[in-house]
């Protein structure tokens, strides 16, 4: 047999006033006639206890019978089954795994910081209890090699700058890296019969030893994309400034004379320290 076998034993109420009844006969009796033939039957009864069964919500208990798989036991009650039987407990409920913060290389060999949190629960206890050394132990191994592979499927962040931008990436596509995760710890813990109901990344960071050069690097980035903002808006001004100065015929400007003012209103406009305004109280030219 290597798939799971559910049955239900005996009914353990019944078991337990029959067995209760026994006992007290046997001692009755012993101590009544003062014949010890009857402490057998108290002992029969001690003996027979050990046959309950206790299986509690969201519990199974695993049945072995010299070493052969009997059944599982899933719902929930009191039963009574063979006293030699040898009762293992596995629970159905769902848990929850944080794995430790890993260090890997993602796609681009950066060295980032990562873990994931994860949702499982047993839902075949024939390969939970006998496919698998300690399936709690599988469980953590697993998603640690789990973890380490997706690392390295896809880079921390995208540099468009160097030519490495990619569709998907550990930092900003979160529900396609949670899918992914997902899938390969599905295919991975198949093997001992537990279902992942989540598996998402809980920590993200890059290294100690580059993560002050990323943040840099970072700084760097926006402060380029904003000077690029910057000038192209002052530069859209500038046009609008002499095409209204021409439309107007406010003033006549040459070209030396709309260089300069270009070069003017350019350093206005993107500088990063308030303009300070010289008045020109004589002429254009001077």
């Amino acid at each position: 047999m290597d798939s799971e076998k559910i049955i239900k034993p005996a009914n353990g109420y019944l078991m337990f006033v029959i067995v209760l009844a026994l006992f007290i006969l046997g001692i009755y009796f012993t101590v009544n006639t003062e014949n010890p033939i009857f402490i057998l039957v108290s002992v029969v009864a001690f003996i027979l206890s050990f046959g309950f069964i206790l299986v509690n919500p969201n519990s199974s208990k695993v049945i072995l019978l010299f070493g052969k798989y009997v059944g599982t036991v899933k719902q929930n009650g009191l039963y009574w089954a063979n006293p030699l039987y040898k009762k293992k407990t596995i629970s159905l409920r769902a848990s929850n795994f944080d794995s430790e913060r890993l260090k890997v290389n993602d796609k681009l060999g950066n060295p980032v910081m990562i873990s994931t949190i994860l949702v499982w629960r047993v839902t075949e206890t024939f390969k939970a209890a006998f496919d698998v050394d300690n399936y709690e132990n599988f469980v953590r191994v697993q998603t640690d090699a789990a973890v380490r592979k997706l690392a390295s499927m896809y880079p921390y962040d995208n540099f468009a700058d160097e030519g490495h931008e990619e569709d998907i990436t550990l930092r900003s596509s979160v529900n396609e890296v949670s899918d992914a995760l997902e899938k390969e710890l599905e295919e991975r813990l198949s093997i001992a019969g537990i279902e992942v109901l989540e598996a998402r990344i809980g920590y993200l960071a890059y290294a100690q030893e580059i993560a002050s050069a990323m943040l840099k690097r970072q700084q760097a980035t926006a402060i380029v994309a904003a000077r690029h903002k910057i000038v192209q808006g002052a530069v859209d001004m500038v046009d609008m400034a002499l095409e209204e100065l021409n439309k107007k015929e406010i003033v006549e400007l040459d070209e030396e004379r709309k260089a300069a003012m270009v070069s003017n209103l350019l350093v206005i406009l993107c500088g990063d320290k308030e303009a300070s305004p010289v008045v020109n109280t004589g002429t254009l030219s001077h």
